[in-house]
């Protein structure tokens, strides 16, 4: 009883850091990070051990997912080279730099214990740089760099960490099956991916009851990613590619209703899992802290140094990359000094290395200094770049390049001429003319017409309400009956131009 109360407490926490990191405009990680260190030195709070072959199932295969299903393949074969040199060059740059150094300050701790914690530590979790960037607008290409490194750099950290944590253990690797195992697990991965999503497409369950249909989804997604894991293949490549497919697919097989509230509840799974990610890290730092008692100031200098390893080597890379790239090109050409800049500082860790570091087998050489290294670079990236990313955005004023805006007003303007030419071979009536003087001004957004309409009917839905609420408050209609027409008119508040949210949110 009393770990459910903590996790109720903690969660309930968790919920009010991210309220007043949204009022702080700060990524709400680095406040949990700072929870959970928090948490670490509460007395009274029991200590949680974790499964460590669950902690990556549990914690990163949803999210990834999550972010998978919006990603943009286009986007991500127009950016390929700086998207690779980020998810293979630096992360193992990254990984043996981090291991070298920590064989150097401790010089007992194994190759494979090294180079396992490297791999811990290597890969960024670009959500919380994304989630600053979007309320700031910078160009289009440095947030699909950053959303294209998040989802391929966990393959390649998690493989090595594979790799590493076998050989700590006694098992033996060879150089020369590095290579091949890596094409097998990934191309494996990306074929068992696209055929897991070809099934669920075939599950009649989907299209049905919607509490049923997410029920499947969260089940798909474990299965996925349990059945990718005992056919060795990796697990972070078959969830992209299951995400990416179903994503290409199920927007014409899945209804606005359904739509909507199947991404309420991944919003929601995907936030408590990032709180319990943090709360189970926090909880166990008291005994951590506790074993590795008489050598402090060591361990401090060791996760010290892991720090400004992981945060130099990303940026010598970026900041290298751009120079290199822009060489026999003319200005304007070639990644922007000034994009680079944030893209190198946009390093923040998060739930992949708590998760990596959580799934360390109990027995693993050094696995308390490992555990409090990796929780240590969590909380400085989050904390450090975190929460001064909105203050160099500021200061380097990145233009916004308008991409998205211009393609958005193209489909707004194809799908409103797609419904005209549906509703002008309707026969003539009084309903089919107002829904075509409706999309006739989603046609005119230069002259006002799609604002206009907007503001018009979120006034009219909200009168709605207002006579809804009175209706039943005055005992005219009960429950049932309000709840019917509550939905119907929360689908037509749905129908309001998007970009008015925006408006009244940028207001607000």
């Amino acid at each position: 009883m009393l770990i459910f109360e903590t996790v109720i407490g903690l969660l309930l926490a968790g919920a009010l850091l991210a309220v007043l990191a949204k009022r702080l405009q700060a990524p709400y990680p680095a406040l949990l990070a700072l929870a959970g260190t928090a948490g670490a030195l509460v007395p009274g709070l029991p200590q949680i051990n974790l499964d460590p072959d669950l902690a990556l199932a549990l914690f990163v295969a949803p999210t990834l997912l999550d972010a998978a299903y919006d990603a943009s393949p286009r986007d991500l074969r127009a950016n390929w080279l700086p998207v690779t040199g980020l998810v293979l060059v630096c992360v193992l740059c990254t990984a043996f730099a981090v291991a070298a150094v920590a064989r150097w300050v401790e010089p007992g701790l194994p190759w494979a214990a090294a180079i396992a914690l490297g791999a811990i530590v290597a890969p960024p979790d670009a959500s919380a740089a994304a989630a600053v960037l979007r309320q700031l607008r910078p160009p289009h290409r440095v947030l699909v760099i950053l959303e294209g490194e998040s989802l391929l750099n966990d393959a390649t950290a998690l493989l090595l960490f594979r790799v590493a944590v076998g050989a700590a253990m006694g098992a033996a690797v060879s150089g020369w099956e590095v290579v091949p195992m890596l094409l097998l697990t990934c191309g494996g991965g990306a074929l068992l991916g696209i055929g897991a999503a070809w099934l669920w497409f075939k599950l009649e369950a989907n299209r049905q009851d919607i509490s049923i249909a997410v029920l499947v989804q969260f089940l798909g997604t474990f299965a996925v990613w349990l059945l990718a894991e005992r056919l060795g293949v990796s697990a972070i490549i078959t969830m992209v590619a299951y995400a990416m497919t179903i994503a290409r697919f199920a927007p014409l097989r899945m209804d606005g209703r359904a739509r909507i509230a199947s991404y309420a509840v991944w919003d929601v799974a995907v936030f408590v899992l990032n709180i319990l990610a943090f709360i189970l890290i926090g909880l166990q730092l008291r005994g951590i802290l506790e074993r590795l008692d008489g050598g402090g100031w060591r361990d401090a200098g060791f996760a010290a140094a892991a720090c400004a390893v992981v945060i130099l080597v990303r940026f010598a890379w970026v900041m290298g990359y751009a120079v290199v790239a822009r060489i026999g090109r003319k200005p304007g050409e070639g990644p922007s000094l000034r994009g680079s800049l944030v893209v190198g500082w946009c390093g923040m860790r998060g739930i992949v290395t708590l998760a990596a570091a959580l799934a360390l087998p109990a027995e693993f050489p050094f696995r308390d200094l490992i555990l409090l290294t990796a929780f240590a670079v969590t909380l400085v990236t989050l904390v450090l770049q975190g929460l001064t990313l909105r203050w160099l955005l500021e200061r380097l004023r990145l233009p916004d390049d308008g991409d998205v805006e211009r393609e958005v007003a193209l489909a707004r303007r194809a799908t409103a001429e797609a419904a005209l030419a549906t509703l002008r071979q309707a026969p003539p009536g009084r309903a089919a003319a107002v829904l075509e003087r409706d999309y006739v001004a989603r046609l005119r957004p230069a002259e006002g017409g799609a604002e206009d309409l907007a503001v018009l009917q979120r006034r009219a839905v909200a009168a709605q309400r207002r006579v809804l609420a009175s209706l039943r408050s005055h005992g005219t209609i009960g429950d049932d009956a309000f709840h019917v027409i509550e939905e119907e008119i929360d689908l037509l508040d749905l129908t309001a131009d998007p970009r008015i949210r925006a408006l009244k949110a940028s207001a607000d």
